[in-house]
């Protein structure tokens, strides 16, 4: 049986308050619903922004609606800060909090496969030089860890963090965790779950995996890691 369609006519508003504090919104995708194909349809990316992601967000605001104490947090400070909140609050920020999370830095690292370059470019080239020996190296090291991943879960280039020597590694987190409580900044990851690929790939999780790399938006991972290496 095929699935539902899903209704991919409307999309969410712009956002007018600040959407790094409760209530967070439903952040628009930053690209036309069908702007990823042929590597991931429109559908595929109907059914995982405007229904998984909205659930995550839903879940996050009526998770800390109770907790006005937490209201003016950032969503980095709640995951980093995940072991310290109350026991009753923690489980629900770590999934939750790290389903939206996740997600719209999983969006938002994507573009168009016609657009820009299909490699890395300023320092987070370099950098990718010295940790890997270049992109095929990273490309290889990236797909054996995501291969690696069982189950539901993410596969991060990130900068920093335990053990790291200050410079990038390849991670792979299970659920909806983030490294950001070991102390690592993200720069890109890789959606596991089935929900992201399986209307377009079923089974053949490696053609989805192989297939990302073209949709990889080098411009915003070169800034991020911009961003992120005065911290590492």
């Amino acid at each position: 049986m095929l699935p539902p369609r899903c209704d991919c006519t409307q999309t969410p508003p712009l956002p007018t308050q600040r959407t790094d504090r409760f209530p967070f919104p439903l952040l628009p995708l930053p690209y036309a619903y069908d702007a990823l194909c042929p590597a991931l349809s429109g559908e595929t990316l109907c059914f995982h922004h405007d229904k998984h992601l909205k659930t995550y967000v839903d879940n996050l605001n009526d998770a800390l609606r109770p907790w006005p104490r937490y209201h003016n947090w950032p969503l980095e400070r709640l995951l980093r800060s995940a072991r310290a909140l109350p026991p009753e609050l923690r489980a629900k920020i770590i999934n939750n909090g790290g389903g939206v999370y996740n997600h719209n830095l999983y969006f938002a690292g994507m573009k168009s496969p016609a657009e820009e370059p299909l490699g890395p470019v300023g320092a987070l080239k370099a950098a990718i030089e010295q940790a890997f020996g270049g992109y095929e190296g990273f490309q290889s090291a990236f797909t054996e860890s995501a291969s690696e991943v069982f189950g539901s879960g993410w596969t991060w280039l990130v900068c920093g963090g335990e053990a790291s020597g200050g410079g990038l590694r390849i991670l792979n987190t299970s659920n909806q965790d983030t490294p950001l409580a070991a102390g690592a900044c993200p720069i890109l990851l890789l959606d596991l779950w089935e929900h992201a690929y399986y209307l377009d790939y079923q089974n053949r999780r490696k053609d989805y995996v192989k297939n990302w790399f073209s949709l990889i938006s080098w411009e915003r991972a070169n800034n991020r890691y911009l961003l992120c290496c005065s911290q590492c």
